[in-house]
């Protein structure tokens, strides 16, 4: 009976090549675009950006008194200036946005080709809830935020990270991470955050895969347990996620700004040193929220038919 069963899986599983081909040729487009938009664009919202910071210093001597000016007409031009230099680095934060997406293109369209993939109602499902849970992550980061300005740029306290873990440990690890990624790469996208996005991305999805491999691969979470089981590894799973992005999200950005965006070594580091405060109590926020939705989530949706089966139960795997 097994492997008639086993021979029935092997024949519905089909190699396929189309994500590899695409995957290529975005990443070559991406690449191409992402060196022309570094010289051009970028290059001139770095002469943006220098005199923006002069008409900061300038507002802060009118406003203490030791200088003379229009203080209006300067505040309309920081407003001017800040509205140039984000539309400056839009081409080059997409480009590299593209890139990344595209080496996760190849990395999965390798796989098909490779393996192949099965076509079934469970994946319809999982895909659709992907969905709904990037729309959430996209919504926890650019609605549910208080933005901290740091330096020439910007941190935020946000509720993007609950859903991004949420989301992994409910469809595993790939879709979760990928729904966060994209979710919040768009928040960022959307925002002032633009040259965020590329980081974004590459994090956001690292966390889903830390998350869907403690929950699903180490430990079967989908799977019946008792709920003494089933919260502990929750809360383990976020806790290892969460704790990746700690270290991560300083780490990958103080290389991020000074070596994809050219800000100075020593800023970079400082801004590094100041975002790890906001990445510590979004990780914390999103390690007790996380666990408490998808406690409570679990029987509604298993109930409702609608859970996701990450993992086979052992008695349908006999």
């Amino acid at each position: 009976m097994k492997k008639e069963q086993n021979h029935n899986t092997s024949e519905t599983r089909k190699k396929s090549y189309i994500l590899l081909i695409i995957g290529a040729v975005l990443l070559a487009g991406a690449v191409v675009f992402a060196v022309y938009a570094h010289g051009s664009s970028y290059a001139a919202s770095l002469e943006t950006g220098s005199e923006l910071s002069e008409v900061k210093a300038m507002i802060k001597s009118v406003e203490a008194g030791e200088a003379a000016g229009d203080l209006e007409a300067l505040k309309a031009r920081q407003t001017q200036l800040k509205d140039l230099k984000l539309s400056q680095e839009r081409p080059y934060s997409y480009s590299l946005t593209v890139l990344f997406f595209s080496l996760l293109l190849m990395a999965k369209g390798l796989y098909n080709a490779l393996v192949g993939t099965v076509k079934n109602r469970e994946n319809i499902k999982r895909l659709a809830m992907a969905g709904l849970m990037a729309a959430l992550c996209y919504i926890g980061f650019a609605v549910f935020k208080i933005d901290i300005p740091v330096g020439p740029g910007k941190t935020a306290f946000h509720f993007g990270n609950v859903f991004c873990v949420l989301a992994a440990l409910l469809l595993g690890g790939f879709w979760g991470g990928l729904a966060g990624a994209i979710g919040m790469t768009i928040g960022d996208l959307t925002t002032a955050y633009v040259t965020s996005a590329p980081k974004t991305f590459l994090l956001k999805l690292c966390i889903g895969l830390i998350v869907g491999l403690i929950a699903h691969a180490i430990f079967q979470l989908s799977r019946t347990h008792s709920r003494k089981y089933i919260t502990g590894v929750t809360i383990l799973a976020c806790l290892c996620g969460m704790g990746f992005n700690m270290v991560a999200d300083p780490l990958v950005g103080y290389f991020y700004k000074m070596y994809l965006l050219g800000i100075p070594q020593e800023l970079s580091a400082t801004l590094a040193k100041m975002a790890t405060v906001t990445t510590a109590v979004n990780a914390v926020v999103a390690v007790i929220a996380a666990s408490i939705f998808y406690l409570a989530l679990r029987p509604a949706l298993r109930k409702a038919g609608l859970f996701i089966q990450v993992t086979p139960e052992k008695s349908d795997m006999e």
